[in-house]
C-alpha cells in the first residue's frame, strides 16, 4: 500500500525550540503593552477626577442658631386709622356778606377763636328797630296801667261803669303782652347780631375756607336755601383709632379679658405710619355690640393721648392687643423669614449640612425679633446669615452663630 503524505502546516509541537522562544517574547510584550495602556487609563481617569475636584465650587457659608426662646404674651395684630373724636362743619345761623376770615386754612385754633365775620349793619339796625318798638310798647302799657287804675277806681266808687273798668284792664293786659314780645324781638335780634360772628366750638385744626370774603352766605335761621358750608374742623387731643377684629381674633380676645379681672380699659400698643416701634399707647374703650355679616368682624377702637398734635385723623397705623398670658416663645431675626407666595417660609440647617426649609406661621415683632408661632422646634438650627447663597436642599458649609434681642426695642 502507497502511504498518502499530508501538506498542512505544522504544529506547535513540531515547532524547533527557536521559534517557541521567539512566540513565548511576543505574547509577553503583548501583555506588558496591554497593562502598559491600562495603568496609563487608570493615571488619566485618576488626574480627571482630582482635576474635577478641584474645579468644583466651595460650599456656601451660612450662619445658623436655634431660636431664642422666651416667655411672652401673645398678641393680636391690626390695621387701624385715626380718626377725629369731633368733627364739626362750620355754617352760619344767620345770612349775610361774608367780611372777614380769621385764620390760616390748616391752622390749629383755640376754643372761642374768631373764625369768621358776617356784616353786622343788617342786624344792628333790626335791634335798634326792636328797641324801639320796646319803648313804644312800654310807654303805651304805662298809659294803659293809669287808664285801668282811673276806671277801677270810679268803678269802686259807683262813679264810672263795670263794662269800661273791665275793657281798661284788657288794654292794660294787651300792653303788658307788647312789650313781653317787644323783649323777644330784642333777644331775638341780638341773637342775630351775636352770631354774626363764628367762633371755633373747640380746640383742634381747621381746614381750608370754603367761601372767599365779599360772598352772600345762607344762615340756618333763614330756612329758605341750603346753609353754607365755611370750613370744617377736627379736634386733635385725643383722637380715635379705629379697626376690625376678625370673628376668631375677637372669641380669643374675649376669652382672654374673661379670665382677667376688673373692667379697667384694655391698653393697646401702636406704631404710628412709617413707624417700626410700638412707641404709643391707648386704651381699648369700645367694642361694637355686633358682628358686621358681610364682613365677619367686628368694630373696636381706642382712644389715643395726642397731646403734640403728631397723630393725624385718616393716618394709618399698627397696634397689637394682649390676648394671652405669657408662654414659651420662639423668636428669630426677621430677615430670617422669607415670603414665599400665601406663606412665610424660614431656612434651616440638617445634620447632613443640606438645606431644608419649613413653612412657618409669624407673629409680630418683639424685642426687634420675629416670633414664631408654628413651624420651627427651638432644635431647629435656624440660618440666620448667608441666605442668599443657599437653596434648598443645597449642601453648606455652618457655623454657628447667636440670636441676640435688640435691647432698645426690649419693652416692644
Amino acid at each position: 500500500m502507497n502511504s498518502v503524505e499530508s501538506n498542512g502546516g505544522s504544529s506547535a509541537d513540531d515547532a524547533t525550540p527557536a521559534a517557541k522562544r521567539n512566540m513565548t517574547r511576543a505574547v509577553v510584550g503583548a501583555g506588558l503593552l496591554a497593562a502598559a495602556v491600562g495603568a496609563g487609563v487608570f493615571l488619566v481617569g485618576g488626574e480627571r477626577e482630582r482635576a474635577v475636584a478641584a474645579d468644583a465650587p466651595p460650599l456656601a457659608e451660612v450662619v445658623v442658631s436655634r431660636p431664642l426662646v422666651k416667655d411672652l404674651d401673645s398678641r393680636l395684630s391690626f390695621l387701624g386709622q385715626f380718626s377725629a373724636v369731633d368733627r364739626v362743619e362750620l355754617r352760619a345761623q344767620v345770612g349775610g356778606t361774608l367780611i372777614g376770615i380769621h385764620f390760616k386754612d390748616g391752622q390749629l385754633v383755640k376754643k372761642g377763636a374768631l373764625l369768621f365775620s358776617i356784616d353786622r349793619v343788617p342786624y344792628e339796625i333790626r335791634l335798634a328797630q326792636a328797641n324801639a318798638q320796646l319803648q313804644r310798647a312800654s310807654a303805651r302799657l304805662a298809659y294803659a296801667k293809669s287808664e285801668f287804675n282811673r276806671a277801677d277806681e270810679l268803678a269802686r266808687n259807683q262813679a264810672g261803669s263795670v263794662q269800661n273798668m273791665e275793657l281798661r284792664k284788657s288794654d292794660w293786659q294787651e300792653a303788658q303782652a307788647a312789650v313781653a314780645d317787644a323783649n323777644a324781638q330784642i333777644r331775638d335780634a341780638q341773637f342775630d347780631l351775636d352770631h354774626c360772628q363764628i367762633v371755633a366750638p373747640f380746640t383742634g385744626r381747621i381746614g381750608n375756607h370754603q367761601v372767599s370774603v365779599g360772598n352772600l352766605i345762607a344762615g340756618s335761621r333763614a330756612a329758605i336755601s341750603p346753609t353754607t358750608l365755611l370750613a370744617t374742623i377736627v379736634s386733635q387731643d385725643p383722637v380715635y383709632l379705629d379697626f376690625d377684629m376678625s370673628e376668631s381674633d375677637y372669641q380669643q380676645y374675649k376669652q382672654y379679658k374673661a379670665r382677667r379681672s376688673g373692667d379697667a380699659p384694655e391698653q393697646v400698643q401702636i406704631a404710628a405710619s412709617g413707624g417700626q416701634r410700638y412707641s404709643t399707647s391707648g386704651n381699648l374703650d369700645f367694642i361694637d355690640n355686633a358682628l358686621n355679616r358681610a364682613s365677619g368682624t367686628i368694630h373696636a377702637r381706642a382712644t389715643v393721648n395726642n397731646p403734640d398734635g403728631v397723630l393725624t385723623p385718616g393716618e394709618f397705623a399698627r397696634l397689637r392687643v394682649v390676648a394671652a398670658a405669657p408662654g414659651p416663645t420662639l423668636l428669630v431675626p426677621d430677615a430670617a423669614v422669607l415670603p414665599d407666595q400665601s406663606h412665610f417660609i424660614v431656612m434651616t440647617v440638617a445634620d447632613d449640612g443640606a438645606v431644608v426649609p419649613k413653612q412657618v406661621e409669624v407673629g409680630d415683632m418683639r424685642a426687634g425679633l420675629r416670633v414664631v408661632k408654628s413651624g420651627l422646634t427651638a432644635n431647629d438650627r435656624v440660618m440666620i446669615g448667608g441666605l442668599p447663597f443657599a437653596a434648598p436642599g443645597a449642601k453648606v458649609n455652618a457655623r454657628d452663630g447667636e440670636i441676640k434681642p435688640d435691647n432698645d426695642q426690649a419693652k416692644d
